[in-house]
């Protein structure tokens, strides 16, 4: 009876430990926001260019679970990219997600309309490499053709 027990006790232990630390693998909402201001306050402090380069390095700094930065022009230039070096320089204003979505264009449209908000789209998940909702919240970067964003994975 004691060790069947402790096994019910280990098994709702390991299966705690997993579901927090899954938890702790997505980033929220307010946690994008504030990675959106702080990279905003690096444009304004190095300008966009030294802040790309930073953003897109390798070190871990703008990576808060499963969120980081994005910069790209208006034109669809990804100028910065958190997670994946390899996409900056390349144009995706006629990229779509899983769906049909022009998503670069949507973001577009919000930015320019509104100055900054949130939209949704499926993506790929840096973390689970599967296809999924995110949401991203892009800021008009001031005095540049272009924007800064940061998405969460629903």
């Amino acid at each position: 009876m004691k060790k069947i027990l402790l096994l019910i006790v280990v098994a709702l232990a390991q299966t705690l430990l997993t579901a927090g630390a899954f938890a702790q693998e997505h980033g929220t909402a307010a946690e994008a926001k504030a990675m959106v201001e702080k990279g905003l306050a690096l444009i304004k402090e190095v300008g966009v260019e030294k802040a790309a380069a930073e953003i897109t390095a390798k070190d871990g700094k703008w990576l808060n679970k499963d969120i980081y930065l994005v910069i790209k022009n208006f034109d669809g230039t990804m100028i910065a990219h958190g997670v994946n070096k390899g996409m900056v320089g390349k144009n995706q204003l006629e990229a779509q997600d899983a769906n049909g979505k022009f998503f670069s264009k949507d973001i577009n449209e919000l930015v320019r309309t509104k100055g900054q908000g949130w939209t949704d789209y499926m993506f790929s998940n840096p973390i689970t490499k599967k296809i999924g909702q995110k949401s991203i919240y892009a800021v008009k970067i001031p005095g540049y053709d272009g924007w800064i964003g940061a998405g969460i994975y629903k």
